[in-house]
């Protein structure tokens, strides 16, 4: 895994899933951690460090929550139900109060009201939004298990890693979208805000860290979301910085886009990413269907990190559908070098039998 990420040729195609997912470890695999789980399913492990630091998705119980005495949030349960959670979220600072919504299933979380309801919230989150601090000594345990069964992922600070990422989980992205016609300087202030809390994160908690790839960038600046105007705009100044930065501490940046990314793919390369994911194709929202066509532009330049479907083909393919498109991905990304085959993003309901189907098809996959 670490030669294909360093664009170099392993022996055999490398084959992983992007963050394993509690729901399915627990429906399908007994409950084993993500580390486990890879062992039985024969895939190399890629495992995400991840520690809640105010998240919107990392609570699910009431109380308060001191991020910092100027940052005080409480946490109110609305509705009490596994499959259909509702939360209240209160956040009260110096200057003033900000709510936002969450929803919650076994699955996954959502939010369901935003935080950002009138462009004056913004000079609280400017004032008073705190940036959390990462567990070092956490890290360096969790590399050392790993060891040499797979590579350990980490993270920026923030609902999400990539600054415009974030900011559509701190307002609806239609409203963002608006405002980047109506009042782009308030905008790009908002992505500013938020940048500057991020370098904070990667000088104080990254440099040091023992990971191997960490993530930024996100789904809503793909260009099946946003347009490549807006793109260049108001996610690559920031994602350049951020990722100068992670290469200042010492670190590789996969930057991430779980939708369309043949219309950014030359972004993609100016911002300075050292590997790109998630490939998506149709089936689950992207719009890659030639991977030549992708390395024609990064071969040699980005590593590249995805591209099965993990819904039509991981999730309900025969087993000579699996290994005929890893095949296909392997032919198409990484006939030179700098490939790692991986479900394009979140699953729940793969078989285990299809899974281990997908690392032997891997395995056959040799250069």
């Amino acid at each position: 895994m670490l030669r294909a990420l360093n664009r170099e040729k392993p022996d055999r195609l490398p084959v992983t899933v992007h963050q394993w997912q509690q729901y399915h470890l627990d429906k399908y695999l007994g409950g084993v951690d993500a580390l486990e789980a890879f062992r039985v399913c024969g895939l190399d492990a890629s495992i995400q460090h991840l520690e809640p630091m105010g998240q919107f998705w990392a609570h699910d119980g009431p109380g308060l929550v001191a991020h910092s005495p100027e940052w005080v949030e409480e946490i109110r349960v609305l509705r009490d139900t596994p499959d259909d959670l509702a939360l209240l979220h209160v956040i009260t600072t110096p200057g003033g109060q900000l709510t936002y919504r969450t929803g919650a299933n076994r699955m996954t979380t959502w939010i369901t009201e935003h935080l950002i309801k009138k462009p004056d919230d913004l000079e609280l989150i400017e004032r008073y939004l705190p940036v959390g601090r990462l567990d070092k000594k956490a890290v360096a345990a969790e590399y050392e298990r790993v060891g040499d069964a797979g590579i350990l992922r980490g993270f920026v600070w923030g609902d999400q890693a990539g600054c415009w990422q974030h900011a559509c989980c701190l307002m609806p992205a239609e409203e963002l979208m608006l405002k980047c016609a109506d009042d782009p300087a308030w905008v790009h202030r908002l992505l500013e805000a938020l940048l500057q809390r991020k370098l904070h994160f990667i000088q104080e908690s990254l440099t040091g860290a023992r990971f191997d790839l960490v993530e930024t960038g996100g789904g809503a600046g793909s260009d099946t979301v946003i347009s490549p105007a807006l793109h260049r705009e108001f996610c690559l100044p920031y994602d350049r910085q951020m990722h100068d930065a992670l290469h200042r501490a010492g670190h590789r940046a996969a930057y991430h886009t779980c939708g369309g990314m043949m219309h950014i793919l030359e972004l993609i390369l100016e911002n300075g990413a050292d590997a790109s994911e998630t490939l998506s194709p149709p089936g689950v929202g992207g719009n890659i269907t030639e991977p030549s066509r992708v390395r024609a532009v990064f071969g040699g330049k980005v590593a590249m990190i995805g591209g099965l479907d993990q819904f039509g083909i991981l999730g309900t393919g025969a087993p000579e559908d699996i290994a005929r498109e890893v095949r296909r991905l392997f032919e198409g990304f990484g006939s030179e070098d700098g490939y790692i085959c991986s479900a394009s993003d979140h699953f729940f309901e793969a078989p285990v039998s299809n899974l281990k189907v997908f690392a032997e098809a891997g395995r056959e996959c040799v250069y």
